[in-house]
């Protein structure tokens, strides 16, 4: 699947660089798992529809009700329509250059920044909705007026979710302008459970699928495949014996396509059926 890079595909002028930038996302078919560089911090303000979005080591999911704010970097995205045949997102886009010169005019300059979450949830309240429509009605000024106008909306927007969160909204803010470092190990053991597969893993360690598999078994002397199987399969193991659940319930959360394939490398492993396990 190829990557998709964000805003660059949206921006009509390519030799621009804008600072501040909307766009309005909509599209009428499901999307799942696609590979997005995010290469500017962005607010997303769903409006219609339902979104997820797997970071190196966490993920969230959220509906027309909430909204997020997200750190760029490579990230997978899952996009769904609801009851509606369509999707839509109003998407903002803003540069480091503005936000350090936001957050030197209107926080505490004595603030440290940690590698916090890579999002930040904002609920839909009648400000947001009042303040989306206003950004629709600018969109129609001249370009000559959209840059100036553009950065007042932004203020706006930062000062209310400063009022709105107060301190855990500021220092979110500080962390975005601090380079995150993330070693393998910690995005692997993250994702060891989920159901996602080698090559989504390697995106999130912004590497190819032959880059990662060699630094992995530099890391941990075996294949990642072995690796990941071998993890995912005793978890499993551990999942059955509580007896809460069949085997047909949870194949899918391991990493397998099918029941059978599921049963068969557990058998392999174990010297006895899955179905046997959770009795």
């Amino acid at each position: 699947m190829a990557i998709e890079n964000i805003p660059e595909t949206y921006i009509k002028d390519k030799k621009e660089s804008p600072d501040l930038f909307v766009y309005d996302f909509k599209m009428t078919n499901d999307v799942v798992k696609s590979k997005v560089n995010l290469g500017m911090n962005m607010f997303s303000f769903l409006q219609v529809g339902k979104k997820q979005v797997h970071f190196a080591r966490t993920s969230v999911a959220v509906n027309k009700k909430q909204s997020l704010l997200l750190k760029k970097g490579n990230w997978l995205w899952t996009e769904l329509l609801d009851t509606e045949a369509i999707y839509y997102c109003k998407l903002f886009f803003f540069s480091e250059k503005i936000l350090k010169a936001f957050l030197e005019k209107h926080t505490k300059n004595n603030v440290i920044g940690k590698d916090e979450m890579p999002y930040f949830i904002i609920k839909n309240d009648a400000y947001i909705s009042s303040y989306l429509n206003s950004l629709s009605t600018i969109s129609e000024a001249p370009a000559i007026f959209m840059e100036n106008l553009l950065s007042v909306k932004f203020e706006e927007l930062m000062l209310y979710l400063l009022q709105k969160y107060g301190r855990k909204f500021e220092l979110y803010l500080h962390s975005l302008i601090i380079k995150e470092t993330s070693p393998l190990r910690k995005i692997v053991e993250s994702k060891t459970h989920s159901n996602l597969r080698l090559e989504e893993i390697a995106f999130l360690c912004n590497m190819s699928l032959s880059i990662f598999k060699r630094h992995f078994i530099r890391e941990y002397k075996v294949s990642p495949g072995k690796w990941l199987q071998d993890k995912r399969l005793q978890k499993a193991k551990e999942t059955l014996e509580k007896g809460n659940l069949k085997p047909s319930d949870i194949y899918l959360d391991f990493g397998y396509n099918n029941l059978s394939n599921f049963s068969i490398a557990f058998k392999n492993k174990f010297g006895i059926s899955p179905k046997k396990t959770s009795i």
